[in-house]
């Protein structure tokens, strides 16, 4: 009996382990989640004034709603590109995982 309810349980945390979608970005990985967060803040501050689309990246890192999974990103030098990077990532495609730097499917 002991070993059926072990194995429910390998068998459970082992699907809610599966659900979690990573994004892969150098050496770093994000949730699914917070690249969603990134994009919103990302499209907010386009929106608010387009003329600094470029600068808006390097912007994202002061935001208080960023999500602490990107400060050791915003540590590193020249977070702009990778910010860049992810908030082109095509959501849509990566919840399929069809993209390649999604894993975790």
């Amino acid at each position: 009996m002991k070993t059926i309810f072990v194995i429910a349980f390998l068998v459970v945390a082992l699907c809610l382990v599966s659900e979690a979608v990573q994004v892969q970005e150098g050496e770093f990985s994000f949730s699914l989640e917070s690249v969603k967060v990134l994009q919103e803040l990302t499209n907010q501050l386009r929106t608010q004034n387009p003329r600094l689309a470029k600068t808006s990246y390097s912007s994202v890192c002061a935001n208080p709603n960023l999500p602490k999974e990107f400060v050791p990103l915003c540590m590193q030098r020249g977070p702009t590109m990778s910010f860049a990077r992810l908030a082109s990532v095509p959501l849509d495609v990566c919840e399929i995982c069809a993209f390649a730097a999604c894993t975790g499917c």
